[in-house]
């Protein structure tokens, strides 16, 4: 087990290093500059020169690499190119856990809704409810993320005023300042995971409810809740399990339209305008936090399979 998360881990490490290397060199070969993007073109070429030598953009593209790599190394993301001089880990520091809040949240919109609609859908094949549950999976699968989150604040903020339409509040503030912030916008990115999950529920079920073992419980006449909570469910995790962590890591990486419509500065909004910005060091930072949390999100879930199904041994 051990052995097995070690390699992982240095595995892991090197499809960061990979990743962002790649976003380094993709970053400076596309056309533009930053410094005239900051400077909206209208700067002193002197001045950009100066700027230039400051940021090191002056020098060798491999001689970049290698001083940002080293600082890398040391903890040391460096400082925003646009604006202040701000550094990146400050920048990340407080975007990730707006991030974090609205991720948490809808991924606890998504499995609410998702896991007893799933089963429903499985249990109730070919019925009403069978058939209701798929025809909603299939319009929150096709409903865009931002619509929802619009019509939302139309409904809340605007009609009924009960919630606020934008911002955010740290959870430091009191939870209902915080939760009031956050639960429409975490509602609108949940509603499409959630599809998503009751239809791979509903999926893994049906080839359970086909299993030998689950007819033997059955003519046992055990109860239908034991047989599904006890034998069902637990073994049609696995492919479940990989979905959602799936799910997770892309709500961890940010929403980025739900948070340019709910005016939340998250990981995907800062990572927009890095872009935008041709903020070389906000991008590789964000970019590195990114790839982060899907390579440990992965390791999560392989290790989880074990913990669902003790067959599944770590070699």
């Amino acid at each position: 087990m051990k052995q097995y998360i070690i390699r992982r881990l240095i595995g892991a490490f090197i499809v960061m290093w990979a990743v962002a290397t790649l976003v380094f060199v993709m970053m400076r070969l596309v056309p533009g500059d930053p410094l005239a993007a900051m400077l909206f073109d209208a700067a002193d070429p002197d001045m950009v020169e100066e700027l230039r030598r400051q940021y090191g953009l002056d020098q060798p593209i491999y001689v970049q690499y290698f001083k940002w790599f080293w600082q890398v190394l040391q903890g040391n993301l460096g400082s925003s190119i646009y604006g202040s001089r701000t550094p990146v880990t400050t920048i990340i520091a407080e975007a990730f856990p707006r991030t974090m809040s609205l991720a948490t949240l809808g991924f606890f919109f998504a499995l609410i809704i998702a896991v007893p609609a799933g089963l429903i859908s499985a249990i109730r094949k070919h019925s009403a409810m069978d058939h209701t549950v798929t025809v909603f999976a299939f319009i929150g699968l096709s409903m865009p993320d931002f619509w929802l989150a619009i019509l939302l604040i139309i409904v809340f903020a605007a009609k009924l005023q009960v919630l606020p339409a934008i911002g955010y509040v740290p959870l430091s503030q009191g939870f209902w300042p915080w939760l009031s912030h956050i639960i429409l916008p975490a509602f609108a990115i949940g509603v499409g995971f959630a599809a998503i999950i009751t239809r791979m529920i509903r999926s893994s079920m049906l080839e359970i409810l086909k299993t030998d073992y689950m007819r033997v419980a059955q003519a046992k006449g055990l109860r239908e809740f034991v047989i599904l909570t006890r034998h069902g469910f637990p073994n049609a995790l696995i492919p479940v399990l990989t979905v959602m962590g799936i799910a997770l890591a892309l709500l961890l990486a940010g929403a980025v339209v739900v948070e340019n419509v709910f005016a939340i500065k998250g990981l995907g909004r800062v990572l927009i305008e890095g872009i935008l910005n041709r903020d070389y060091p906000v991008v590789q930072g964000a970019i590195i936090a990114v790839s982060a949390i899907f390579v440990f999100a992965n390791l999560i879930v392989d290790l989880l399979y074990g913990v669902v199904d003790p067959r599944i041994r770590f070699e």
